[in-house]
């Protein structure tokens, strides 16, 4: 039976582009193994890491497969077509954690696909944690990976020359919240690339966070960032603590949105300790939430942020500053798409 608390724990009503029968507005029916992605674009992450899973393999495995499946997409905000900074360079992010606190990360990576990989290679292979810019690629280079080219793709060429008229650094909150979007030329679906006729963009994180069947939690973040950032700007995603955090013992965590206010609070770390302390997972993404608000409350009604966390028990919980967050979760074969409850 559907309780007023369930109601307002996991979600709100239906958004309109979702089908009624794939969006969830309870607390999804879990067991393991699971996984569990940033947004309802997230079910290509999850299309990719199920494989892992649904075989008895580990979730650290599932979540890199997750990763790469995301870089493959053409994106606006991840892989090497996405959206460029306001150089026109695309740099791209990410990190990777296992179940045993072993963790590696790239940042400010340029023509490389798939940086997801490049990180577990520098979490397996490297005294290091973080690699950055040139010095990444060069690591990438010498393990196998292949160079891209630097020219930018059709849609984020196309995105990028209709921002250069006005130069405006405008993140939107959401894609839902933004104005009407135009319609990319190829037309690829949700993770097209797409500018707004304010000159703004779509720009989101794909961050999974997966349970397999042995019990143990792994999860990653990839990104190309906010699209005309600074050159050189880095946000939360690949860094541990902030992005991203797996603790075996507890759960894992991961988060979309601005960047900035979630290293501020050291946010996916918080939440896991939220649940040390005997949150549930909801109820710690909600503190969490909380606390970035309170440092400043006007500001807060400016941007998003939003994290999803999955407990040892295989429990999930989400919560966002504002509506209109998704995620995707994956216990079978058919990813289900959850509305986030939201302050």
């Amino acid at each position: 039976m559907t309780t007023r608390r369930h109601f307002l724990r996991w979600g709100a009503f239906a958004l309109p582009q979702f089908n009624l029968k794939n969006l969830l507005i309870e607390k999804p029916p879990v067991s393991k193994p699971v996984v569990v992605s940033t947004w309802d674009s997230g079910k290509t992450a999850n299309n990719g890491a199920w494989p892992v899973l649904k075989s008895g393999g580990r979730a650290l495995d599932a979540v890199e497969q997750a990763g790469i499946a995301s870089e493959n997409e053409q994106s606006c905000c991840v892989g090497v077509g996405a959206n460029p900074d306001r150089d026109g360079h695309v740099t791209l992010d990410a990190c990777i954690m296992d179940n045993q606190f072993n963790c590696g990360s790239v940042v400010f990576l340029e023509r490389i696909k798939h940086p997801v990989s490049v990180a577990r290679k520098v979490m397996e292979t490297t005294p290091h944690v973080m690699l950055a810019g040139a010095g990444a690629q060069q690591f990438a280079l010498a393990n196998g990976f292949t160079l891209e080219s630097d020219k930018l793709s059709a849609d984020a060429r196309k995105t990028y020359e209709h921002w250069l008229k006005k130069s405006a650094y405008k993140p939107v909150i959401n894609v839902e919240n933004g104005p009407k979007p135009r319609p990319s030329k190829k037309g690829n679906g949700p993770f097209a690339p797409s500018y707004f006729d304010d000159g703004s963009v779509n720009h989101d994180t794909m961050g999974t966070i997966a349970l397999d069947s042995a019990g143990n939690l792994s999860g990653m973040c990839t990104t190309s960032g906010m699209a005309f950032k600074m050159h050189g700007r880095v946000g939360d995603s690949p860094i541990i603590g902030a992005g991203l955090y797996v603790d075996n013992e507890i759960g894992a965590v991961t988060c979309t949105g601005q960047g900035e206010e979630v290293i501020r609070m050291c946010g996916a770390h918080l939440v896991v300790e939220l649940m040390r302390q005997g949150n549930t997972p909801q109820e710690a993404c909600r503190a969490a939430v909380e606390r970035i608000v309170k440092r400043d409350p006007e500001r807060a009604k400016t941007f998003q942020v939003a994290f999803i966390a999955l407990n040892k028990a295989g429990e999930i919980g989400a919560y966002s500053v504002q509506k209109d967050f998704t995620y995707t979760v994956t216990s079978n074969e058919t990813p289900t798409t959850v509305l986030a409850a939201k302050r």
